[in-house]
């Protein structure tokens, strides 16, 4: 059973079977909202909006340790992270669905790790790959099987907001080698990485980041979301055959993630 994350433009699965909506409660406070179990695609899935279900929390409130931690109390077998994007990378325009690779975090004053209570040893976790190739992977087939073409790979980079970013941030941000511009890719991917949760990114476009393309003078917020809307009926057809892939075989790793711990 999967997990998938909506983001802004997906509060609800369209032809989510939905079985019963589960409230969960976790050492680090409450989830977004219940989780939602149901069927999709015929296998069982949980869906949970990121934002809350009525779009009311922004990306630097979000309890994303609380959310993760749920999803793991739910024993699902991976995360499927649904994002809405800016495009930096001169082919990620509008419209464009991205499988991102790597990230590069610029947020701040967020709960970022479990691993930071009061006399518990340092832990390090590996997150060279911050992506779980398997997922990625099971992720393009589905994008394949609905007809439809995900982009192999792209730089996350990950901002504070609410607020979108000014021009010389993404310029700063083309240096560093974004291709891609969102607001909560962390640190939900590296909460995954510590709970050991299968995590994957399914990313779509629906501005060019500040200062480029169509977005040189300003960025409409309203043409944001009505790109996100249209982007949905193509988001849900791969999310369906993404859901309707058999599962992979238990007590199975397909990434493995090393975690050093050290005192002193």
């Amino acid at each position: 059973m999967y997990a998938i994350i909506g983001g802004t433009g997906l509060n609800k699965l369209a032809h989510l079977e939905i079985v019963r909506r589960e409230v969960m409660r976790t050492p680090y406070g409450e989830p977004s909202g219940a989780l939602t179990f149901g069927q999709l695609g015929g296998r069982d899935v949980v869906f949970l909006a990121r934002h809350g279900y009525g779009h009311t929390i922004p990306p630097h409130r979000i309890n994303y340790r609380a959310n993760m931690w749920a999803l793991r109390d739910a024993k699902v077998d991976g995360v499927l992270a649904v994002t809405s994007v800016g495009g930096i990378r001169k082919e990620f325009g509008t419209g464009v669905l991205v499988a991102p690779d790597q990230i590069i975090d610029y947020t701040y004053s967020r709960g970022h790790t479990y691993f930071d209570g009061t006399g518990a040893p340092v832990t390090h976790v590996d997150f060279t790959w911050p992506y779980t190739q398997a997922l990625r992977e099971r992720l393009l087939a589905a994008a394949s099987a609905a007809g439809e073409l995900v982009h192999d790979g792209g730089v996350y980079g990950a901002t504070q907001g609410p607020r979108l970013e000014t021009a010389a941030e993404i310029a700063r941000m083309q240096r560093d080698g974004c291709d891609l511009v969102g607001m909560t890719g962390m640190p939900e991917a590296a909460l995954a990485r510590e709970l050991h949760l299968p995590y994957a990114c399914l990313s779509m476009v629906v501005n060019h980041a500040a200062g480029l393309g169509d977005s040189k003078q300003m960025i409409s917020v309203e043409h944001l979301d009505e790109m996100a809307q249209k982007a949905m009926e193509r988001v849900h057809r791969i999310l369906e055959c993404f859901a309707a892939q058999p599962a992979p075989p238990a007590n199975t790793d397909p990434q493995p993630q090393s975690v050093a711990a050290h005192t002193g």
